[in-house]
């Protein structure tokens, strides 16, 4: 494909030259597609996007590895609303805060980014089947996309993934199977199967063709806030993902000489998982070693980023030393809170994972100015788990159905 250029590791550097189907570096390193910027730079300009009339991810096909638009799904994906949220600026403590909305997508997250780009590219290059492991989302995501098609998709999930889900998954058509493990257990169980069975893998932090879709989100915010992006963007991070695909797409934007400035990246972890965390401040104490990402045992409420090893960890933590970030991690019971938070003070009902970000925002308050800008990514529907969501807000009261008890619970 003439507009990419090869690969390079993540982890040792190493250059590699395009195959479509290739999954790690030969270190075991996760891989980044490299594009011919100067090329690009002849095709996709301010100009080009303003008289583009297609309002959804795929406008940016030109930073896509996709030769056209020929097998995409028969779904909207991208171009997800932002949201200037005057009242929880004010319930933070901070002068300007957004959200971006990506609970808008097709199955209410984030994760249709990837897996719609994923599943285009497998049919341009003649995949028949695609195997993933999720917590739900991802896996969700893909048996979304996947149907507008008619194609076969496998999904492992761990069993403890919520039963919203599932149900979810299971009614778009996808042949699901519950692993007894945790997600770690699932995503290995695919691995194997793709070596066995010659399945194409899905999986974040292991096919680069995920950060490929993921990465849009950033193109997007470049435009939506007329090529200014703010200066912090809040990320809830399980295995890393999400931030590091974000990050491509705000340094896809430079590179092609649409923006000027880079936003701070900031990773939210849940302390009951909070890999990506310990791995960055490891790296902020010692700058010159490598970069080195444990595992943990993962046991958080918000299932998206429940993760023992973080399987994009790596490139998690680049993007936060890259452009200034840091990390920063929430109580599973502030995860909670802020999914009542975000409800009432946008309109907007996040996943425990989603409602994260916010968590992060408020946590962190004290160091953002008045002239900053900070902006929350939604990655997912509060619908996704409400059970979680009941955690914060209770059950209503019950009265009898007359008008005086009405008036008697309302104190009217």
């Amino acid at each position: 494909m003439k507009k990419i250029i090869g690969y390079k590791c993540l982890d040792c550097g190493k250059e590699i030259e395009y195959e479509p189907i290739r999954y790690l570096c030969d270190c075991g390193g996760n891989l980044d597609v490299i594009y011919d910027s100067a090329a690009i730079k002849k095709t996709l300009t301010r100009r080009s996007l303003e008289s583009n009339l297609r309002f959804d991810h795929w406008r940016y096909l030109d930073v896509l590895p996709l030769q056209n638009l020929d097998k995409i799904p028969n779904l909207q994906v991208g171009w997800t609303p932002v949201y200037e949220t005057r009242r929880l600026a004010v319930a933070v403590g901070i002068k300007n805060v957004f959200i971006k909305d990506d609970s808008r997508n097709p199955s209410a997250s984030f994760k249709d980014r990837a897996s719609s780009v994923v599943l285009a590219y497998a049919r341009e290059n003649g995949v028949e089947k695609i195997v993933a492991a999720s917590t739900g989302n991802a896996g969700a995501a893909l048996a979304c996309v996947a149907a507008s098609v008619v194609f076969p998709c496998v999904i492992l999930v761990p069993k403890t993934a919520p039963k919203a889900k599932i149900a979810q998954l299971m009614n778009f058509g996808a042949r699901v199977v519950a692993v007894d493990g945790a997600y770690d257990d699932a995503y290995d169980l695919s691995i194997k199967a793709t070596e066995k069975f010659g399945w194409y893998n899905r999986n974040t932090g292991y096919n680069p063709i995920t950060r490929e879709g993921k990465k849009t989100c950033g193109h997007e915010i470049c435009e939506q806030f007329s090529w200014e992006p703010p200066d912090y963007v809040f990320v809830s991070v399980g295995d890393g993902n999400i931030i590091s695909g974000i990050w491509k797409g705000f340094k896809d934007m430079k590179a092609l000489g649409l923006i000027e400035k880079l936003p701070k990246m900031v990773a939210v972890q849940s302390e009951k998982s909070n890999a990506v965390s310990l791995a960055y401040a490891a790296a902020m104490k010692n700058p010159s070693s490598k970069i080195e990402v444990k595992p943990v045992r993962a046991t958080t409420i918000a299932d998206s980023i429940s993760v023992d090893m973080p399987r994009d960890g790596v490139a998690a933590v680049r993007a936060l030393l890259e452009s200034g970030g840091f990390a920063v991690e929430v109580s599973d019971d502030e995860i909670i809170a802020a999914i009542a938070l975000t409800s009432k003070t946008s309109g907007v009902f996040p996943e425990p994972a989603a409602a994260a970000a916010v968590a992060g925002l408020k946590k962190i308050a004290s160091r953002i100015k008045d002239n900053e800008t900070a902006l929350c990514v939604i990655t997912g529907s509060g619908l996704k788990d409400v059970a979680a969501a009941s955690k914060s807000v209770g059950e209503p009261p019950v009265i009898r159905p007359s008008l005086e008890a009405l008036c008697e619970v309302l104190a009217l």
